[in-house]
């Protein structure tokens, strides 16, 4: 039977998930994201054409995958419909090919609200959201009082509007001194929005369940990265759902012995958006050449991501709770023309030598790299479709860091384009 896949950030997210997605999204039956909201994006770039998505799957741009939004997404569904429309526009077929869980708790606007009142109060010590509401729906999940999509077709809907619109503009006006979100603006667009979704609508689990059994294999996509899982990440500097591979079974609504095989996306070093502590981060000349040679900027946000050299502890600690099989290395070409290239392989934490990631943002903030130094390499590797065309250098490179880490190389991306790829070992073979 071919093998179900999930496809997680090993970093602070960006790492190029989207791509590898894309890439091999045209051997599968379907495409399940199962976590996350609109504040995060996947760049797809395809015969010089570049696709932003924020919540439907990065299978989308193949006609034969089937998309899946799994219950553990919440959906902002003006949002969607507006990333449909985009899509549609582009002359891609998405209505007929996208599945909803039900059970997705909705994005509304008092979340939206919420978040950015809360960031603009915490001054100084916000922690950098993206400001879409993702945090505040989560928590009216984890509080049993979220309005789901299902909720929008039901006659109940009015009411459980109002009690939950009244204690989030008690908190806007008594709290975080905000102006209240309007009831009937909010109600007539969830109804309408309602209906315009009605039609994608579908029992997910049972879907996927049944693809699995018709021997027909599935991606299952996460959003953000490992280290900014709302358990394992820098916390609090993190996001407020579970993006780690064991999240795939109650994001999608389908069992672990559904996954076979965890690819981790990583990054050729390492990038972090937004607030929170970063032990390799580089405030020089080689920090601001990775940005401008990597076009680090958020796919959504369009914020500056912050840059660094890679670091193996936080790596091993990520593929330790991934449980990961096989790695891809994402922008291998952003390193290009570097004299040379230093490696974090251990921190000096308080007068210890450690390997792994602390938790805890006060405790990684207290980490002091200890870099291994390596030579860089000069010639191009853009585009480079065979390891044995890589620069000795670039190969040396890539192989230090499977003996760190001790998990093995199965993709390496050398470019922005879909086939700008090498394929080392297939993750869905």
């Amino acid at each position: 039977m071919p093998r179900n896949v999930v496809v997680i950030g090993t970093q602070w997210g960006d790492e190029g998930k989207g791509k590898i997605v894309d890439w091999l999204a045209e051997q599968v039956h379907g495409v399940v994201r199962f976590q996350g909201g609109h504040n995060a994006g996947h760049t797809l770039v395809i015969n010089g054409k570049k696709t932003v998505l924020r919540l439907i799957p990065s299978g989308i741009l193949h006609p034969h995958t089937t998309c899946y939004l799994g219950n553990g997404v919440v959906v902002s569904p003006n949002d969607l419909l507006k990333e449909i429309g985009e899509l549609e526009a582009a002359g891609v077929e998405v209505r007929s090919r996208l599945k909803i869980a039900h059970a997705c708790p909705v994005v509304a606007p008092y979340h939206v609200a919420i978040d950015q009142a809360r960031e603009a109060k915490r001054g100084d010590e916000k922690i950098g959201t993206t400001g879409r509401g993702i945090g505040p729906t989560y928590e009216d999940k984890v509080a049993r009082r979220a309005i789901r999509l299902h909720d929008l077709l039901e006659p109940t809907l009015e009411a459980k509007l109002r009690e939950v619109l009244d204690y989030h503009n008690f908190i806007l006006k008594n709290y975080l001194n905000a102006p209240e979100v309007d009831f009937q603006k909010t109600f007539d667009m969830l109804l309408k929005a309602g209906k315009d979704m009605e039609p994608m609508l579908a029992d997910v689990s049972h879907a996927l369940v049944e693809a699995r059994r018709h021997g027909k294999p599935l991606l299952f996509e996460g959003a953000q990265g490992t280290l900014l899982d709302v358990d394992n990440g820098t916390y609090p500097f993190v996001t407020s759902s579970n993006c780690v591979s064991g999240a795939a079974g109650p994001g999608a609504g389908v069992g672990a012995r559904m996954i076979d095989y965890v690819l981790g996306i990583t990054k050729a070093y390492t990038t972090r958006v937004g607030a929170g502590p970063f032990p390799t981060e580089l405030f020089d000349d080689v920090g601001a050449g990775l940005a401008k040679r990597g076009n680090e900027f958020g796919s959504v946000t369009g914020r500056p991501r912050r840059c660094g050299y890679l670091d193996v502890p936080a790596l091993k600690r990520s593929f330790e709770i991934n449980g990961v099989d096989g790695m891809a290395i994402m922008k291998l070409d952003v390193l290009d023309g570097m004299d040379e290239i230093k490696i974090c392989t251990a921190y000096d934490f308080r007068g210890e030598i450690i390997d792994r990631l602390p938790y805890g943002a006060a405790a990684v903030a207290d980490c002091k790299p200890i870099y291994e130094t390596m030579p860089g390499w000069k010639e191009t590797t853009f585009g480079i479709r065979k390891f044995e065309q890589l620069p000795m250098s670039a190969q040396s490179y890539l192989k230090r860091v499977e003996a760190l880490t001790g998990v093995p190389i199965a993709l390496i991306s050398t470019g922005f384009e879909r086939d700008d790829t090498i394929l080392m070992q297939h993750p869905l073979n």
